[in-house]
């Protein structure tokens, strides 16, 4: 056999010099092309949302509890929408206490700013009624937005992502159980703002919201502000889903 066509013969100690150096050469290529795909698939994922369920951390809270059109415990300037223990809406924890003033306990729920109590099921405690009025609504508008409907409690904090197709399944059952479903866009600035979906007369839409969850949406309807929140009022036989 010429010199210059090598043959290796498994059972020997020792390789041929440019069959080695090749093997050495494609074992290095190998590796180095094993960790660039990891690193691309590492930092090519989207980033998680800045968001925090502090389970098992429960607090005392005390404010005014608005009951329509969502529950929210007004606090200073600051309105907390409240929900319930697991896939339930809070309703039922706070009926009858609109405009009074009670003491509950929970725990945080807060994503941009936004924040969320899961109210302990016993623990709402009726203190009066409320000095003050706190229904002030500030009409901004008719607009046609683009976005995704989410269930508020998951995306807010207590899953990650809490949204997306991915996500669907949990924000159906989330949703139908009684949490507000949420209106999530974003501005000019590529900021994300968050908007209570209501129905085109401000009531909860709930169950008429479940085919669009976690869609890419365009709603076009009016958007109010009540206190910090913002709701959006438009109808659902509207929506429409986008490509």
């Amino acid at each position: 056999m010429p010199n210059n066509h090598e043959f290796y013969v498994g059972y020997l100690p020792k390789a041929p010099s440019g069959i080695a150096a090749l093997a050495k050469r494609s074992v290095i290529g190998l590796v180095l092309l094993t960790m660039a795909v990891a690193l691309v698939l590492v930092f090519g994922q989207q980033r998680f949302a800045v968001s925090f369920f502090e389970f098992g951390k429960v607090q005392e809270f005390q404010g005014v509890v608005r009951e329509w059109p969502i529950p929210l415990l007004i606090s200073g300037s600051t309105g907390m929408a409240l929900v319930a223990e697991g896939k339930h809406g809070a309703s039922s924890l706070v009926a009858g206490l609109e405009g009074h003033s009670v003491k509950l306990s929970g725990t945080l729920i807060h994503r941009d700013g936004s924040e969320m109590i899961e109210v302990i099921e016993g623990s709402v405690q009726f203190l009066g009624k409320a000095d003050r009025e706190v229904s002030t609504i500030e009409d901004l508008g008719t607009h046609s937005l683009a976005g995704e409907i989410v269930d508020s409690k998951c995306y807010l904090g207590v899953m990650n992502p809490g949204h997306t197709k991915p996500h669907r399944e949990c924000a159906s059952l989330c949703i139908r159980g009684g949490i507000p479903p949420m209106f999530v866009v974003r501005d000019k600035s590529n900021r994300r703002v968050n908007l209570w979906l209501l129905s085109e007369k401000g009531e909860p839409v709930n169950q008429q919201v479940l085919d669009f969850v976690s869609e890419p949406l365009e709603i076009t309807g009016q958007v109010s502000r009540i206190s910090d929140q913002l709701y959006f009022r438009a109808a659902p036989a509207t929506y429409k889903r986008l490509p």
